[in-house]
């Protein structure tokens, strides 16, 4: 057993991280919590300062040992590293350049605008005690009180339909992969847009090798694995706090 993972439903971050455990072997004791309820801030989990601190959010817990890690593009990174599939980075360095691009795009325009709308759409029912980041218990509780900014959210479907775009022109030469080999910008992009068909739909109206692409990412066996731990029918509808949305555009 390599170590401890917390995660919520294989949506968002903690999708991320479950599949690229599963595409990597790597054997995780799996505590699922419950992300919406604000388990992640219970005295049951590790609080060292890059757990309470995160910008990810409410996103998934690696402990190992007596390490808290957290964030999921760079726990998939890790994971990476110490698993025995096949890599899930490029080993070219401009190629990898490419990959943490991408993923940092997802990470600071695309998740942002994901969990605010899922938010909006299936608020929280409490703010939860014991967190420690002022951003996030701001976050927590313009979602429990529906304070959604009118302009925040028609930006973040903008947000949307942009991402969906640039995946379509990604994929307009034929590649299969957003990188051309399987990586972890195809696991984190699919992790915020999935639970967005049903939220911003427009945005896949005429994206036809998106959803190929998707299709081809549902039929792989590691992420149909993670998918299948979910224990509610549209897991991609649980959201919790995530990102904050950016000041500049």
């Amino acid at each position: 057993m390599t170590g401890i993972l917390y995660h919520g439903q294989p949506n968002g971050p903690s999708f991320t991280v479950l599949a690229a455990a599963f595409e990597k072997g790597v054997d995780l004791e799996r505590r699922p919590i419950d992300l919406v309820a604000g388990d992640r801030h219970s005295a049951a989990l590790p609080h060292p300062i890059e757990v309470d601190q995160s910008i990810e959010g409410e996103g998934p817990v690696l402990v190992v040992g007596d390490v808290a890690m957290t964030d999921s593009v760079f726990l998939a990174c890790y994971l990476d590293d110490i698993g025995t599939g096949p890599a899930i980075r490029p080993a070219d360095p401009y190629a990898r350049w490419q990959m943490m691009a991408w993923c940092r795009y997802v990470i600071e325009r695309v998740a942002p605008a994901a969990a605010a709308l899922g938010n909006a759409a299936a608020p929280p029912h409490t703010v939860p005690a014991g967190i420690a980041s002022a951003d996030l218990a701001a976050r927590w509780t313009d979602a429990v009180e529906g304070e959604a900014d009118a302009t925040q959210l028609a930006d973040s479907r903008t947000k949307i339909v942009q991402a969906v775009e640039k995946i379509e022109a990604q994929l307009a030469d034929g590649r299969d992969w957003l990188m051309g080999d399987f990586s972890i910008a195809d696991l984190e992009s699919f992790a915020w847009l999935a639970g967005m068909r049903a939220l911003v739909p427009q945005a896949f109206v005429a994206s036809p090798r998106v959803d190929a692409w998707e299709a081809r990412l549902r039929a792989r066996p590691a992420v149909a694995q993670a998918l299948g731990l979910a224990t509610v029918p549209n897991p991609e509808a649980i959201w919790a706090p995530g990102p904050e949305i950016n000041r500049w555009g």
